[in-house]
């Protein structure tokens, strides 16, 4: 699966080292738990390249979270057409990803929950990720009056699916959950 953190090669370039690295350890271990000085020992660069790429641990944290956006909303696009792409394609999608050995929730909950109050950019962050995966849930569906409605009470509960695997190391009980409202939606209004 494509979002299990990959293994850091001596030959990439220092600041991509640095970014896997950070972006292994902050999301299986957590953000505030990982500090500087086991990125730089772990990637493999000094302290001055460190700082020559990433001035503070807020632009590292930054730059991991754009980069698990873009990976994610790659993956789960990918696994959407895998499964179908009809709203069908939902429950199939995430389990992939919840059933993974590696899971470790939401890094942009996890994001928010660590930083949120302090740290404005994060939540900037997390929201526009959020956003995108309510777009994509919304392109799942036909076009209809309640389109938009829809795919918000979908991303809402997509959410609430990824934190309760979390919380239950499993994820059976929220995806059966998640697939019975998707099973419980009205059919949507014709025109």
């Amino acid at each position: 699966m494509m979002l299990t953190p990959t293994p850091i090669l001596k030959e990439q370039a220092a600041r991509e080292r640095i970014l896997l690295t950070a972006h292994r350890l902050f999301y299986l271990e957590g953000i505030r738990a990982t500090g500087i000085d086991r990125i730089i020992a772990e990637s493999g660069v000094t302290k001055v390249t460190f700082y020559r790429h990433f001035p503070s641990k807020n632009e590292l944290i930054h730059a991991y979270l754009e980069y698990r956006h873009a990976l994610w909303l790659q993956w789960f696009g990918d696994a959407l057409s895998r499964h179908g792409g009809g709203i069908g394609a939902l429950v199939p999608a995430l389990r992939e990803w919840l059933e993974n050995e590696q899971f470790r929730g939401c890094a942009f909950i996890n994001g928010v929950s660590e930083l949120g109050p302090v740290s404005a950019e994060t939540m900037e962050i997390a929201r526009r990720h959020k956003q995108a995966l309510r777009e994509a849930i919304a392109g799942l569906l036909p076009d209809t009056a309640e389109k938009e409605e829809r795919a918000s009470l979908l991303a809402m509960a997509a959410d609430g699916a990824i934190v309760r695997a979390q919380m239950e190391n499993g994820a059976q009980p929220a995806l059966a959950s998640l697939g019975l409202l998707i099973r419980l939606l009205p059919a949507p209004a014709q025109g």
